[in-house]
């Protein structure tokens, strides 16, 4: 890897910030703020607009599958491991303090609609809205009709109106506060957003106006990078760096090595998947002759985050917060 230098992620939450009791809330269009129609008591019903879809919970889910890694690390994080019956289609692994409440897995892939019926759920939270799907677990109505509610996680919307536009860490913490009210956990969600907003206020961005390039996938053809809407542009933003990409109103994007090589980002984010390691990117930008001559890749400007934590979610504070301790290292930060 030449002279690449290669920052491992330090994402790894304390247990103060993550591991802070139970909550409830809801969102509607727009991912705004909890909705009107949410604003119930502590055991009350609740009812949620979610993604356009009305759902409506008696009581607090007891038997949930969670499908990808932002809606199980959600559950565990407001202290909600126990009703988590599986998971499926995990981005990677736990933070370590969720090692000891990792939930059975249910699919290492999407959980096809017969494996998620034999946990006889009341709930299915899902982190995208395509996981909901006959080849995957199910469409929303054949569930719905099955008396097995779903729930998609706000920011993955993709309908006018329920689209985060753009994604923000206030309608990020509104997401946590509905999933408490969902649960009836209104205080555990209260103490993680307060934990989280701390953390998010102690975070001291890079003043150099750095601009950076969100690298999540792709090979030598054209990458796939995080665009302006987005959690990454929302990460990005918390740590003082200026998105290349920020231009595109999408929350991911193909992109071209050649716009990369144009902009010639002052440093590169590697986002580190089983199936598109943080090693094997460096290799693409090295040995692509478009890329090789950046400044980025010939000095080894690498910033390395997980797969889990680049998604809207409970990691992403700490993910700002490990870029701007990333840029220190590499001397390059204020």
């Amino acid at each position: 890897m030449s002279a690449a230098r290669y920052f491992a992620p330090t994402l790894t939450l304390c247990a103060a910030l993550l591991l802070t009791g139970c909550a409830s809330a809801t969102q509607g269009p727009a991912a705004a703020a909890p909705s009107a129609a949410a604003q119930n008591t502590a055991g009350q019903p609740v009812t949620v607009d979610n993604c356009g879809t009305k759902v409506s919970f008696a009581k607090a889910p007891e038997r949930v599958v969670t499908i990808k890694s932002t809606t199980t690390e959600m559950l565990l994080a407001l202290g909600l491991g126990d009703r988590i019956e599986g998971s499926a289609a995990s981005d990677g692994p736990l933070p370590e303090e969720f090692a000891a409440d990792a939930p059975p897995i249910l699919a290492e892939q999407l959980p096809s609609q017969e494996a998620v019926l034999e946990t006889a759920p009341d709930l299915v939270y899902a982190g995208w809205e395509s996981n909901f799907s006959t080849e995957g677990a199910g469409k929303r109505e054949s569930l719905q009709k099955l008396g097995i509610n779903t729930y998609v996680s706000p920011a993955a919307c993709k309908a006018p109106g329920y689209k985060p536009d753009p994604m923000t860490f206030d309608k990020l913490f509104g997401e946590i506060q509905e999933v408490g009210r969902i649960f009836h956990a209104e205080e555990a969600a209260q103490d993680l957003v307060k934990s989280q907003q701390e953390a998010l206020a102690a975070i001291k961005p890079s003043t150099k106006e750095l601009t950076a390039l969100w690298y999540s996938s792709g090979a030598a053809d054209s990458p796939y990078v995080g665009a302006g809407i987005g959690a990454p542009q929302m990460i990005m933003e918390a740590a003082g760096l200026k998105n290349i990409a920020a231009e595109v109103k999408d929350t991911w994007t193909p992109y071209s090595w050649e716009v990369v090589a144009e902009q010639n980002p002052d440093v590169i984010v590697l986002i580190d998947s089983s199936w598109s390691t943080a090693k094997k990117k460096i290799s693409v930008l090295e040995s692509n002759p478009v890329t090789a001559k950046l400044d980025a890749v010939r000095e080894g400007r690498y910033l390395v985050l997980p797969f889990p934590a680049s998604e809207a979610g409970v990691r992403n504070v700490a993910a700002a917060a490990s870029l701007v301790d990333q840029l220190k290292t590499m001397n390059v930060a204020d």
